[in-house]
């Protein structure tokens, strides 16, 4: 039996329940090998499930969504991926009959686009797509063989119908691009970390809390439980040992039903299970059995080692020693807990912050649909300025999460803004209970992945961009306050009067004349807007470049992963530089238009020569027109220089594009890229 061995391993999903366990096991037993770990953060997720492996030089922590190509591509890029682990998906039934459409997002679209991104990448060797016993569909109760892996796919749920539909896609791809796929189908998992809107630990909780233990149905429905750490072995083998082009069932034949894994749990609390458990109503629909043939896996030379009497107490021991692990999560205690998973909702990361500080792992941050998320961690080091207190409108964006940081660095007093901007009356909640200082907005549509999204969803993109902007600049004038509002160049062209190289840049009373896509023509009809407005500080970010390489939002990020890019010069902004400066601009109480760029342009070539010099030495790239480039995006693309004398004047210290690039983004990352 040959043996795989990897080099470079993505998982996906990895601060979820299973890949947690699978991620801390190859990191702890091989240290040869490089293990990337890719997870959006979402509710089940949790950081604090990784907490074993963040110390190890092996590991790395990359905050994103599958769904996003650019970012799944860089990753494969950059670190070398040689095989993946794809455990990131929705898993609750109960869920997946409220928000099905969200369960196709995430299984479906999110696997086919790392299955694309493997296949142009060319150099994946293993991509072991991990899914469900659940596609089988329901087991005869009478039936003494559990379903093979060449059993017929009858998912009966929405939930399995979108990992049955994500399998058919592996299968697709292996036969039609010869991607080498394994395909995993597992019986249910329990153990230590798990969210608790699953059946085990949201029984251990409740129980711990003298609450009753909620039974769909009657309770006769059975189920095959695994010990976590059995499950996280069996992936290490098919990992090692599995053969490309199979699937294997990760199961055991010791079956369990509902009622009876209320009653143990029951039993371990000393409980009378007549008092405690209460009968409610089933899901819409609940397979009654599900049982695996798992004599294939066995050959590879796995078995379960825990049994249900140990693992249970294990679990329930571990539960009563961590009971905030998970925080608030009284509502996935419910009996039917729909409401949790929403589209959007991410977990913060709410470890303590003596264990964030320490950290020796590094964490990229990638855009959901409302832009990226930086984690900010309070600052108890050094005195807070308490004449500035900062709100803040774009938590869950770059700049935003970007801001915090700079407050924090700064000893600024700041909180993010709670209500939604086309929501007035929030608005003003917020200015009421914050009483700030200064109103910075970074929140703002500008498309998923990019501005394209915004030509098919105009609506959307008017409420935020335009509704909500004015709501937020009226509200600050009623209430005196300074808005800083980060705009953007990109509502310019290159005409007669300021032609391409030429030097002579858009000023910040020029009319915009770039009208090409709808987002830019929302951000110019906001921008007319507001200068009726004296309380405003309008800045007109263009292109914005940071010193993190990895984040999906970054513009040299972008160009390094697409096959091909134009090569037009453009202003370009320099956040490692600029956005103190915005800080700054608040305390001396700039208003008005500003073009907030660094002084100069600079070509796409340009940017990737320095990134061939002091990132990647064998980096190549090839370039083609605006007119090639258009049959490719649906809308075109701004393309400008903005004249920063202004800035400059203001800020004399102020860096030219190609300087800036340098001191702030490449030498910073010369040694460690």
């Amino acid at each position: 039996m040959a043996t795989y061995t990897p080099k470079n391993i993505l998982i996906t999903g990895a601060a979820g329940f299973i890949a947690s366990h699978v991620a801390n096991r190859l990191v702890r037993n091989h240290p040869e090998y490089k293990i990337v770990v890719l997870d959006k953060l979402d509710y089940c997720s949790n950081l604090k499930n990784l907490l074993p492996s963040r110390p190890s030089p092996n590991f790395t922590f990359v905050k994103g969504d599958i769904g996003s190509a650019d970012l799944v591509s860089y990753l494969l890029i950059t670190e070398s991926i040689d095989t993946i682990m794809h455990f990131a998906a929705q898993t609750h039934v109960d869920n997946s009959f409220g928000n099905s459409f969200e369960f196709t997002k995430n299984n479906i679209y999110g696997t086919h686009v790392l299955l694309e991104a493997c296949k142009t990448n060319g150099q994946i060797k293993r991509f072991i797509h991990v899914s469900t016993d659940e596609v089988y569909g329901e087991t005869d109760e009478d039936a003494v063989v559990g379903n093979h892996e060449t059993s017929q796919l009858l998912p009966t749920n929405p939930y399995s119908a979108t990992k049955a539909g994500a399998e058919m896609l592996v299968m697709a791809y292996g036969s039609s691009y010869g991607l080498p796929v394994i395909t995993t189908r597992g019986n249910n998992v329990y153990g230590p970390n798990q969210f608790p809107e699953k059946l085990i630990p949201k029984f251990i909780l409740l129980a711990m809390s003298g609450k009753p233990l909620p039974i769909h149905g009657d309770g006769s429905n059975v189920r095959s439980y695994l010990y976590c750490e059995d499950v996280a072995e069996a992936f290490e083998v098919i990992l090692h040992k599995g053969e490309i082009g199979q699937v294997y069932n990760i199961g055991t034949k010791k079956e369990r039903r509902v009622i009876d894994v209320a009653r143990d749990i029951c039993k371990l609390f000393s409980l009378d299970t007549d008092s405690v458990i209460k009968y409610v109503e089933n899901r819409p629909f609940n397979d009654q059995r599900y049982f695996l043939d798992d004599q294939k896996l066995a050959v590879l030379g796995w078995s379960e080692h825990t049994t249900w009497e140990e693992g249970l107490k294990k679990t329930l021991d571990w539960y009563t020693s961590h009971p905030d692990w998970w925080g608030d999560v009284s509502g996935a205690l419910l009996p039917h807990p729909r409401m949790l998973m929403m589209a959007g909702t991410e977990r913060q990361n709410d470890e303590p912050a003596e264990h964030a500080k320490e950290t020796p792992y590094k964490e990229t941050n990638h855009n959901n649909q409302n832009g990226h998320v930086v984690q900010s961690l309070q600052n108890t080091l050094g005195q807070k300025d308490q004449s500035l207190k900062f709100l803040i409108y774009g938590k869950t964006g770059w700049i935003g999460g970007l801001l915090g940081k700079i407050c924090e660095k700064q000893g600024i007093l700041y909180e993010y803004g709670r209500g939604r901007l086309q929501e007035r009356s929030q608005l003003i909640e917020d200015v009421k209970r914050v009483k700030p200082s200064h109103v910075f907005n970074a929140a703002g549509v500008t498309g998923r992945p990019n501005v394209d999204w915004c030509e098919s969803h105009k609506p959307e993109t008017i409420r935020t961009n335009v509704v909500g902007t004015l709501n937020l600049a009226d509200v600050c004038k009623d209430y005196g306050l300074l808005l800083v509002n980060y705009a953007t160049g990109c509502i310019f062209e290159y005409d007669l009067e300021h032609p391409e190289r030429s030097g002579i840049g858009f000023k910040e009373e020029n009319t915009p004349n770039f009208i090409g896509s709808f987002y830019s023509k929302t951000k110019a009809m906001v921008e007319e807007l507001l200068k009726e407005y004296d309380n405003v500080c309008t800045l007109r970010v263009r292109m914005p470049i940071s010193s993190d390489l990895k984040n999906q939002r970054n513009f040299i990020t972008k160009i390094v992963s697409y096959n091909k890019v134009v090569n037009i010069p453009n202003s370009m902004t320099i956040l490692d530089e600029l956005l103190p400066i915005s800080v700054e601009m608040a305390k001396r109480n700039c208003r008005g238009i500003w073009n907030f760029t660094n002084p100069g342009v600079v070509s796409h070539n340009e940017i990737l020569e320095m990134y061939k010099k002091y990132i990647n030495p064998k980096f190549t790239w090839k370039n083609f027109t605006l007119d090639e480039q258009a049959k490719v995006i649906v809308a075109p693309r701004s393309n400008n220089e903005l004249d920063a004398s202004k800035l400059k004047k203001e800020f004399p210290e102020l860096l030219s594009i190609k300087d800036a690039l340098i001191k702030f983004v490449f030498e910073p990352n010369q040694t460690t890229c």
